[in-house]
């Protein structure tokens, strides 16, 4: 699990210094609980590029439960998660489910634009047969969902509400146990 944090100023020290730290210790099999239906909070708005330059909203989604996996290439929990989550989608393919992956690159590798961040996600994506939509983040959704570690993960319900939060790496079944109710809510 990596630290991430949204200060300019101290930003690309505290990056280096934390992501050097914590890769390696990344929180794994992590469990959420969902949260009551008149307690959730609405997911955050946002607007980002898909890898064709398309910018995509989450609220693109709305109707179906999206699993939002925020991740980056280098990030070692990331990539131990990753099977899990093709696995997840092939698997809720024909349900009102979608994984959406929005990667961190930027942020996380002290990238200097989308572009370069790109070169090295696409080969990626590829290598990982990821089979879910990949976004490109940027430095506003380190705040918008307060991200401080990759990988970090929320469940959004039907509403575009977050019914469940995981930092680290996922536990698979927990997830999936987790869809499952979602799929279900009216």
């Amino acid at each position: 699990m990596r630290n991430l944090v949204d200060n300019s100023g101290i930003q690309a020290v505290f990056l280096a210094l934390v992501f050097a730290t914590t890769s390696a210790a990344a929180q794994q099999n992590v469990h959420a609980a969902i949260v009551p239906q008149a307690s959730r909070q609405a997911a955050p708005a946002f607007a980002v590029p898909d890898s064709s330059g398309k910018k995509v909203q989450l609220s693109d989604y709305r109707g179906k439960v999206v699993l939002l996996n925020f991740w980056a290439t280098e990030c070692g929990g990331c990539k131990l998660e990753i099977p899990s989550f093709v696995e997840l989608q092939s698997a809720h393919k024909s349900d009102s489910f979608t994984i959406v992956g929005v990667s961190m690159d930027t942020s996380y590798e002290k990238l200097s634009s989308p572009d370069e961040a790109w070169s090295k996600v696409k080969p990626f994506v590829a290598d990982h047969k990821i089979n879910y939509p990949i976004l490109m983040g940027d430095s506003s959704l380190l705040s918008a969902f307060e991200l401080r570690f990759l990988p970090a993960t929320f469940l959004i319900d039907k509403q575009g509400r977050i019914a469940a939060t995981y930092a680290g790496v996922v536990d698979k079944a927990d997830v999936d146990s987790n869809i499952t109710k979602l799929l279900a809510e009216q």
